[in-house]
């Protein structure tokens, strides 16, 4: 059989061009590789560090303090390539949106096959409800409609019934049925298209991952020059070349705050887990206090702002208009039964255009029981809509009834032609319909007319019967019921929110209002086309509504608002968004209504499509960087000590009292453990109230610094001088170096507590202490415990054992340190947040 007749290919045609083509699929995906992550965590400056010594010791035959050094590379690594792998499985179960499954016709019979084994020329048969896998032309078609939001962004349903008009891949088929050749499959198909111009577009790594990185290069140039200096220096002054190199690295690790990344890493993953359990599902971790430095918001209108579903706003009879968002409790008026029932007559019987779902869902709650509802009727003939007149019309039977009844809706401006109104009426209806219009609304004119069937059938032609004008029907897809209030406290927070839709116009003016957006203008697609980039620059700036919006469109303004220094949030759900979503700093795509590519590119997933989640989200990115900060205050401040133990003793001749493994364990273990004591802080009731971090402003002002290096300093000195003086006394170095180590993870411990508090009140020292903050703290004591007393713990470690005695005075010493520390705080009160205005973007590293 040929292939190009209606019947279809050939199985066997059909099937070599599946092996030639390949499947309809589009292939986009940015799922991570196990290699790929755990090369990420290989290249942190601290594991080459763990990795330089443990390398050390095995060379001096030391292979028990090599493995055990060697083993916290391996927890960290599993730890997190075993978090970012939960990540992008999660993401991978979301996807609900499969394959399409579709009805072809192979050899002249029809089957249904998976969607990505449809291949180009095959014959689909479409029907309501189907999802068209492939682009194509119409063969036939009888009132065919579908809905493309998807690609276009506009929430009406777009007519086709010409032959060879295209339908296009990922679009739904909301009313009608067709007949249709494929011309395009997989990546070359319009979805297709826009889902490869992703790979165009770069990541970009997070404001605070750059600072961070920055931080990072600086502390290791100072940490490998102190390194070699400190290792040329042990050389000269004791000899033993390994010995050197080994206090070198230890000074080093000593500088380099190594648990840095551990510390994001917990602090962005119980954040994502937090999230996870707000209904929003982390795409990459880093988004997540991105989200907090956001300035500018820019959402998408259909199924985003709204709920991409239509519904029965207001009815219009004569010169009265009812508004059905504010009905009363009574329930619909009588003088717009009629209306109603007209409207639901001129629909399908069971549709699945949403503006008829609309009519049938408002009829079935309001017509129950009036006698304007009529099940028993019968269709007996169908006048499809057309690009010639935008109306169509449906005649009834009854048996009961003499006449046949002939309901129509569609476009006022036509129905009103079919009705051969006078121009004086036919104008006063256009300004009614144009009104309701400017609020928003899909407007349909309603008519109906009675038919005397004597046998001779049924007239040809819609304008072959008596119309009379009933009223206008507006619909709207109505606003999320929590969108205003998520857009308000974006406002307070000092976030702009800014509309990029492909709907007309009035109709994103009218939703803006509803949802609380202010803009003093619109700007439409095409004066965006007709733009040079410095023009549209400037305009962003100042305009907060975009309508009849083109995908690539979106992403020029994404990256206008970049270029100003913004910091560009992007929600969307359909392939047109996806672009955008990758292109801004933080992509969030909404999940149950999403399709696979605009996820794919997005940073966060909204499970539940709950707008205001993403405040939520916001809030948890500020709160998250907050606390993030506090850490990094306690983190540095505990490297001094650190330090000092690793460099006084070389310059003084002392006996060393850390090596590799002891900062190991206490930057791997104890630093990362007490952070989960700033993590779970609350943060200021504030928060929300505050405006946006700067770009500018870094992790750690020279305020944290100072603080830091003081309350460390005191640590220092007392670790430092407890060690020295118990020298003087006569005690073996062994026990020494134990005492000083008690003293040292006690003080530590003692410096979470004033680090904890956003206060600097005696009172704030003991009050909302969390569950978290005590078992840290007791799981840090007994962990000190352990290592300091049970001997195979302390041989491993290579401690001395202490008298109990001894022992409680090192507690002692190290927790009466908690008075100065937080005086310290007192007199140095820490500076929050630098003068100036935010959002604007940092100079480069």
């Amino acid at each position: 059989m040929n292939e190009e007749s209606p019947a279809g290919l050939t199985p066997a045609t059909a099937a070599q061009r599946l092996r030639d083509e390949g499947p309809n699929e589009l292939g986009v995906s940015q799922r991570r590789t196990l290699q790929g992550m755990a090369w990420e965590v290989v290249r942190e400056p601290m594991f080459l560090l763990l990795l330089g010594a443990g390398a050390i010791y095995l060379a001096m035959g030391d292979a028990h303090e090599a493995l055990i050094l060697l083993g916290f590379v391996v927890i960290i690594m599993t730890t997190t390539v075993l978090q970012e792998r939960r990540t992008d499985n999660a993401l991978e179960a979301l996807r609900d949106l499969s394959s399409p499954r579709a009805l072809v016709l192979r050899g002249g019979e029809t089957l249904r096959i998976p969607g990505r084994e449809v291949v180009r020329e095959d014959v689909l048969l479409l029907a309501e409800g189907d999802r068209v896998p492939a682009d194509g032309e119409l063969l036939q078609a009888h009132e065919l409609a579908t809905d493309e939001s998807m690609l276009t962004g506009e929430s009406e349903a777009v007519a086709k019934q010409l032959p060879g008009e295209r339908v296009f891949a990922g679009t739904l088929v909301v009313r009608g049925q067709g007949l249709m050749r494929v011309t395009a499959t997989g990546r070359r198909t319009e979805l297709g298209r826009i889902g490869q111009s992703l790979q165009t577009i770069e990541l970009q790594a997070s404001p605070l991952r750059e600072e961070v990185a920055r931080l990072t290069r600086r502390l290791v140039v100072i940490g490998l020059s102190l390194c070699l200096a400190l290792s040329l220096l042990f050389w000269a002054l004791r000899g033993g070349w390994l010995d050197a190199l080994l206090a070198g690295i230890t000074l080093a690790m000593g500088i380099l705050p190594q648990e840095l990344p551990v510390i994001m890493i917990v602090f962005l993953a119980l954040a994502a887990r937090r999230l996870a359990a707000q209904q929003v599902l982390t795409r990459r971790l880093n988004a997540i206090e991105t989200l907090g430095q956001t300035t500018v918001l820019c959402v998408d209108k259909t199924g985003t702002l709204t709920e991409n579903r239509m519904a029965v706003a207001a009815l219009a009879v004569g010169e009265q208009t009812l508004d059905l968002r504010d009905l009363a409790p009574a329930g619909l008026p009588e003088a717009f039964h009629e209306l109603l029932e007209y409207a639901v007559l001129a629909s399908e019987i069971d549709p699945h255009d949403p503006m008829e779902r609309a009519l049938h869902a408002l009829a079935a709650a309001q017509l129950e029981g009036s006698g304007h509802l009529h099940p028993q009727w019968t269709l007996a003939r169908e006048y499809e809509l057309s690009p010639q007149l935008l109306a169509m019309s449906h005649l009834w039977r009854n048996s009961t009834l003499a006449d046949d009844v002939v309901a129509t809706k569609g476009a006022p401006e036509a129905v009103a032609a079919l009705c051969h109104l006078t121009d004086v009426r036919r104008d006063r209806l256009a300004a009614q319909a144009a009104r309701m219009a400017d609020s928003g609304l899909r407007v349909l004119g309603v008519a109906r007319a009675r038919h005397h069937n004597t046998g001779g059938g049924w007239p040809d032609r819609q304008h072959d019967f008596d119309f009379e004008w009933v009223g206008l029907v507006g619909l709207a897809d109505p606003l999320r019921a929590e969108v205003p209030a998520a857009v308000a406290e974006c406002r307070r927070a000092g976030i702009r929110v800014v509309m990029i839709t492909g709907d007309h116009p009035r109709t994103a003016a009218a939703i803006a209002a509803q949802a609380g957006i202010e803009s003093t203008s619109v700007l439409t697609g095409d004066d965006i086309a007709a733009m040079e980039e410095p023009a549209l620059a400037h305009r962003v700036a100042s305009v907060n509504i975009f309508a009849r919006v083109k995908p690539q469109q979106k992403l020029a303004i994404v990256q206008a608002l970049k270029a100003q220094g913004e910091v560009v949030a992007m929600t969307g759900d359909g392939v047109n968004d996806a672009p955008a979503l990758k292109a801004a700093h933080i992509g969030i795509a909404m999940g149950q209504r999403g399709t696979d590519v605009a996820r794919e590119a997005a940073a966060l997933v909204l499970l539940h499509d709950d707008f205001s989640s993403i405040v939520q989200a916001i809030h948890r990115g500020r709160r998250t960087f907050a606390n993030l900060r506090q850490a990094m205050v306690y983190t540095l401040a505990v490297h001094v000590p650190i330090v000092g133990l690793a460099l006084l003793p070389v310059l003084f001749g002392l006996p060393l009292v850390l090596a590799p493994l002891h900062i190991a364990f206490l930057e791997l273990v104890i630093d990362p453990a007490c952070s989960l004591v700033f993590e779970a802080e609350e943060g200021a009731d504030d928060l929300m109230a505050q405006p946006p971090r700067r770009i500018a402003e870094p992790l750690l002002s020279g305020w944290h610094v100072a603080l830091s290096l003081i309350q460390g300093g005191l640590v220092m000195a007392v670790v430092v001088g407890l060690y020295a003086w118990t020298l003087v006394q006569d005690v073996p170095a062994g026990m020494a170096s134990t005492a000083a180590f008690v003293v040292l993870v006690t003080a530590n411990a003692a410096l979470i507590v004033p680090s904890r508090s956003s206060l600097s009140k005696w009172r704030s020292l003991w009050s909302g202490f969390t569950p978290v903050s005590l078992w840290v703290l007791g799981g840090t004591l007994l962990a000190l415990t352990a290592i300091t007393t049970a001997p195979p713990l302390t041989r491993a470690f290579g401690f001395a054992p202490l008298a109990a005695a001894d022992w409680l005075a090192a507690l002692a010493v190290g927790l009466s340190l908690l008075v100065p520390l937080h005086l310290i705080k007192t007199v140095l009160p820490v500076r929050s947040r630098p003068m100036g205005p935010p959002g604007k973007q940092a100079p480069g590293p």
